[in-house]
């Protein structure tokens, strides 16, 4: 059972106190990893850390807003000062903000490309060497919308598929080097990024209608593949986009 756990495995998770992101910290930790979780708010981190803890779970946390130019390299400085070392980085964090495409403004668009695509290509380039000196892994969090169009706005889905795409390239590149990238696309998952939509009833009817397993889905379900793919087992998938969508990409009239 080497290849089902992740003893002695470090990861570090951005985004990783609420929604998703907690639920890969959580699964992560109850496989055997030491985690640390990055968010903005200091509060939430010591609040979010100490619940984990109590269950006897090996989380860290420190905050780091990834919305700030340049802060990949101050986090893998902190990642280098606490272990030294590093084999997984789930690259979770993200936003949006919905509207027509006509009505965005250049900070706007500055903000969630910094957030969803720029920070993240960033955070892999200046995490490069541990993941090297590992043999560790990536995995990104993308999203249906870098597939498909679901009215989550034009930025949005732009900022997925760059990512999506930036998984590819990673993918190929580093894998003489033993680091394997990967990606996850959700469909709507029951998170508070998610709420403002699934507390709508018509739209919330809209996404079941176009969901083949009529419900949403949860945030353990995403970080169960995160898991996987983090996984020794994994050890031959790289350069893959994982839908967890409950049917949604594959559905036709």
């Amino acid at each position: 059972m080497e290849k089902w756990h992740l003893k002695g495995k470090k990861a570090l998770i951005t985004g990783g106190t609420k929604g998703i992101g907690e639920a890969c910290a959580l699964l992560m930790a109850e496989a055997g990893a030491e985690v640390m979780v990055l968010a903005r708010d200091e509060e939430v981190i010591k609040r979010s850390v100490f619940e984990a803890n109590q269950k006897g779970l090996s989380i860290m946390g420190a905050a780091f807003d990834m919305a700030e130019p340049k802060v990949a390299s101050r986090i893998i400085a902190h990642v280098q000062e606490t272990w030294g070392t590093l084999d997984i980085l789930v690259n979770n964090a993200g936003m949006n903000i919905r509207k027509p495409t006509v009505d965005y403004s250049a900070d706007e668009y500055d903000r969630i490309m910094q957030v969803n695509l720029r920070s993240v290509f960033e955070l892999c380039q200046a995490a490069y060497p541990l993941l090297r000196a590992s043999g560790g892994c990536i995995v990104n969090m993308s999203s249906v919308s870098a597939l498909t169009h679901i009215s989550s706005g034009s930025i949005y889905g732009m900022s997925k598929a760059a990512l999506t795409q930036l998984t590819r390239n990673l993918a190929v590149e580093w894998a003489k080097d033993g680091i394997r990238v990967n990606a996850i696309a959700p469909w709507y998952i029951s998170t508070p990024l998610a709420a403002p939509v699934l507390e709508d009833p018509e739209k919330l009817k809209n996404i079941l209608a176009r969901t083949p397993m009529q419900r949403v889905g949860t945030p353990e379900e995403v970080a169960a593949a995160a898991l996987f793919l983090s996984l020794p087992a994994a050890s031959y998938i790289t350069g893959q986009c994982i839908g967890v969508d409950g049917g949604f990409i594959v559905n036709g009239y």
